[in-house]
This record gives C-alpha cells, structure tokens and sequence, in this order.
C-alpha cells in the first residue's frame, strides 16, 4: 500500500462493542506515538455515532500520557448530547489499561449564518515552487533522520528557508503548504480527521524558533499538552493547504501556538491552539 492508503487504513477503525473502537497505530520514527494520529482516530471514533449528515465543528484535546506507537488503541466515545442542530461528545483513548488521552467534540447540521474572516495572508509564495522537508534537511546534511526518513502521507513544504535546524533565534512564526500525497475521497468527516493527523505537525517547532533549538539536534525534548481544532468552512486534505503558525508565549517549560489554516483560494478552513512541552534535555532529569 502507499503510505496514504496505510494511514487510511489507520483511520478504518475497527468497531468492537457499542461505542467503543480500536485503531491501530503506525511508527513516524518518532520515541513515542504520534498526537495527530491519536487525534484524528477519536474524530473518526466520534463521528461514528453521529449522523453522517452532521460534520465536526470543534475538538479540545489533553495528551495525558505518552503513546506506545507499538501498541493499539482503544477509544471509548460518550455520547453526552443529541440535541436538533449539534451533537456532543466525550473520547478517551487507552493503551495498556490506562487513558493516554480524553478530548471533547462537537458535530453541527450545516447551515447558513453572518460570515468573517482574517484575510489571507500576503506575499505568500506558491507550493509548486518549494521544497518539501525531505529536499530541505538533505540539502542540508546529506542523511534523513528517523522522523523525516520514514515517508508521509502528508507533504509539507515549509516556506521559511531557515528549516528545519535554525542556526539562530528566529521571530515566533512559521507558515508551509501541506496537502495529503493522493486523492483522498469525498468524505467529509475522512478530510476532516485527516487535517487534524496534519494539525500537529509544525506547532512545537514554531514555539522553539524564538530559541535556535531544535529537536532534529536532541536538544530538547518536546510533547503535546492539550490541542484545540476547529473547521469553519469545507476544504480538502488533497488540495494545497497553508498553515499560518505564530507563538504569542512560552513560560513555565510550556510553549503556545496557534494557527489558521487557508485553504489556496484564501478561505480560512480551520483555526488551531495547542500548548506543549518544551524542556532542554539536561533539564529533563
């Protein structure tokens, strides 16, 4: 299989009992299990006990424990409200007989309402003409590690030509194109979860920018927190994608960003917040 199809099959939850569901897992070359993977499984776990009619509008996340990329996860969905224009739910994903991670998420009939948004970024330039990550570290260093070594079903094309190892402090800000490798389908709630997978990507590394570190060089170690998503228009994963990353803050070995993601014709697809984990390896005892 391509390495769309395989994360496509990652997201093929498999139903074991009413309201409860078991994904497998799949190793980034990462130390631990991926966020976005986690969660766009508990969107997908979600959305099955909800009317196909009714697309997800929001989730608010907490990675409680680190992720075994080796092991499967289960997802136990509350349904905690069945209401005429939105539904509600509750998602705790477990590994190992304990919770690994609980998020909320909310469903809405589509409908027509007031519409604004922050305007499209200027002077951005095209994707046809960057690089994606890959290109970029092996321009750089000739080998790939572990994280950029294994292929995506996700292209990122970064914009700043700093990536991915700043030699410097750098301003709290970063943007890229992203868009899924191949056709993805007509579902919405399959595009929906997928952006989620992506959302992850690109956060804590925009938070460390204003450091010149980088954990491509082991100097720090990084973890999600808490995540929040939410879709305000219709897109698609397969089509160009900008993320618009900035860091208001870090403080206390915590570092914020939050981004909006345009689709290419300017429209604001989708907002993100996440705080995480940002220590320096001596520090990390």
């Amino acid at each position: 299989m391509s390495e769309l199809e395989t994360l496509l099959d990652i997201f093929n939850l498999e139903p074991i009992e009413q309201n409860i569901f078991r994904g497998i897992s799949r190793d980034l070359g990462l130390p631990n299990l991926f966020g976005g993977q986690v969660l766009g499984q508990a969107l997908i776990a979600a959305a099955r006990t909800v009317d196909p009619e009714r697309t997800a509008y929001s989730c608010h996340a907490y990675f409680l424990r680190v992720g075994d990329a080796s092991a499967p996860v289960i997802y136990q969905v509350k349904r905690i409200r069945d209401g005429g224009s939105f539904n509600t739910r509750h998602i705790v994903a477990i590994q190992h007989g304990r919770p690994i991670f609980d998020m909320s998420a909310s469903f809405q009939v589509p409908e027509q309402g007031f519409e604004h948004q922050d305007s499209f970024p200027e002077d951005v330039p095209e994707p046809e003409g960057l690089k994606n990550q890959r290109e970029l570290y092996a321009d750089e260093h000739g080998d790939l590690p572990g994280i950029l070594a294994a292929s995506r079903p996700i292209e990122i094309r970064p914009i700043a030509p700093e990536y991915p190892r700043p030699a410097a402090p750098l301003p709290a800000a970063s943007r890229s194109w992203f868009r899924a490798t191949e056709p993805v389908g007509d579902d919405p709630g399959l595009h929906h979860a997928l952006l989620a997978y992506a959302s992850d990507f690109e956060l804590l590394v925009t938070s460390l920018l204003p450091h010149g570190v980088s954990p491509l060089r082991r100097e720090v170690f990084v973890a999600s927190l808490d995540h929040a998503l939410w879709f305000h228009r219709p897109f698609r994963i397969d089509d160009w994608l900008l993320y618009d990353i900035q860091s208001p803050n870090a403080a206390s070995g915590r570092g914020l960003s939050w981004g909006r993601i345009y689709a290419r014709d300017g429209r604001l697809v989708a907002s993100v917040a996440q705080e995480g984990l940002m220590r320096r390896r001596k520090d990390n005892g």
